[in-house]
């Protein structure tokens, strides 16, 4: 028997499979998908992931993006922030993804941050956030302040007559910088120091009795008082149902989150918290024919008659919908063409209009405020007229008011000065 013969013919076969996994690799386009699966934050990440999928099963049926068919690569962070970091690094180097869907938290995004601007990778974030940012890297396809919390306090100044404020969160950079840029804002409308209340609780809080005693006790001085939460994750599920434990009714102390949707409250009793309020873009409850389809779809998708929408995954929707448009627009998944061609993209909303990305990395949206049903879902009682753009930084804030994000030439900045002509420090 002739060996070398035998070992070249091995090494061919080898060297074939070799070439075809390669050419079959070449032949898909990569889309990361960054959330938690486990963890505090895995009751609301988990639907964004799936969210993902459904997105790619349906763009390959329509035969894929530049007649590639698109491959979802899946890590779970576990609600880790340090772990965003390296599971993204993971998805740039080692699976090579062309994008990535992901992160919710801002602690999650501040870790990825540093990677994918390294890396030149491309990031969509579909959650609402502080501001104070804007990267290159990054489109920001969730509320700024001004899309959400903003509008909200407005909201409950005029319709409710609040007169004094419980800032509610969970301890990290969203709820503390949003609540900086609230509290500012409050001030400037002549709200006294001793009628804003401020309390920071961890991820995953359970223990809610001595917290929400306080805010009944402080709502209890004949001023009209409100609670703005931006508690995110699990710890949801304990702090309403104590507010109900403690008969605290909307009428009482009206609640409005911005971290709570129909996902949320689906594993709650919500007969107890109906009429307390909540500041999206996009509620399941909007009636039309885009949002009749899309959740016909999610709920053929999912197997599931029961499961909800809610405004994240719009997020992800348009997100999605609009990096599709760029990649086609420039012909290649190249990062710096497909940013280029995200700038002015358009494309249908859930809510009836269009979402267009700005030059800053943000989209123009409507602010919703829904109120809480029985059935968990939310009744829209007020909206906003026009698309409101996403601002990336604060008119309320001192260091910001002056500074604004344009990825465009001449500037390209997503921190530049508009006083002194500058862009300060790093790009974002």
């Amino acid at each position: 028997m002739n060996w070398k013969k035998v070992a070249s013919k091995a090494a061919l076969a080898a060297g074939t499979a070799v070439l075809s996994a390669s050419l079959y690799a070449a032949d898909t386009i990569k889309v990361g998908v960054l959330h938690s699966l486990s963890g505090t934050m895995a009751i609301s990440e988990t639907t964004l992931k799936d969210t993902v999928l459904m997105m790619v099963e349906e763009q390959n049926k329509k035969g894929g993006v530049m007649g590639k068919q698109l491959e979802a690569v899946v890590v779970d962070p576990a609600s880790n922030w340090p772990l965003f970091a390296e599971k993204a690094r993971e998805l740039l180097t080692q699976d090579k993804v062309d994008v990535i869907f992901g992160c919710w938290t801002s602690v999650s995004r501040k870790s990825v941050l540093p990677v994918i601007e390294e890396l030149n990778g491309l990031l969509f974030y579909p959650v609402q956030y502080e501001g104070e940012e804007s990267s290159k890297n990054v489109f920001y396809t969730g509320a700024a302040p001004n899309q959400q919390a903003i509008p909200a306090v407005d909201y409950l100044m005029e319709d409710f007559g609040v007169k004094r404020w419980v800032l509610a969160g969970t301890d990290y950079v969203y709820p503390r910088t949003t609540n900086k840029i609230l509290e500012a804002y409050l001030k400037s409308k002549g709200v006294a120091d001793e009628d804003i209340m401020i309390n920071y609780t961890p991820f995953g809080h359970s223990d809610w009795q001595s917290i929400v005693a306080d805010i009944k006790k402080f709502g209890s001085e004949g001023k009209q008082t409100a609670v703005v939460s931006t508690i995110n994750g699990d710890a949801n599920v304990p702090f309403y149902k104590e507010l109900g434990n403690q008969g605290i009714s909307a009428e009482d102390i009206p609640v409005v989150a911005f971290s709570v949707g129909e996902e949320e409250l689906s594993g709650i009793d919500t007969a107890p918290l109906v009429g307390h309020l909540a500041a999206w873009n996009y509620f399941q409850s909007v009636e039309n024919d885009a949002n009749t389809a899309f959740i016909k779809q999610w709920k053929a998708f999912i197997g599931d008659d029961k499961r909800v929408t809610n405004d994240p995954m719009e997020a992800t929707y348009i997100g999605f919908n609009m990096w599709v448009k760029a990649v086609e627009k420039a012909g290649t998944t190249d990062v710096d063409a497909v940013e280029d061609a995200m700038i002015g993209m358009t494309t249908p909303n859930l809510t009836g209009g269009v979402a267009t990305m700005g030059k800053n990395h943000h989209l123009s949206k409507p602010v919703l405020i829904g109120e809480i049903q029985e059935d968990g879902q939310f009744l829209v009682v007020s909206e906003t007229e026009d698309l409101v753009p996403g601002d990336a930084w604060s008119d309320f804030l001192p260091g910001s008011k002056d500074i604004i994000a344009d990825w465009t030439k001449p500037v390209e900045c997503g921190n530049y000065n508009t006083v002194t002509k500058t862009c300060s420090g790093q790009n974002y």
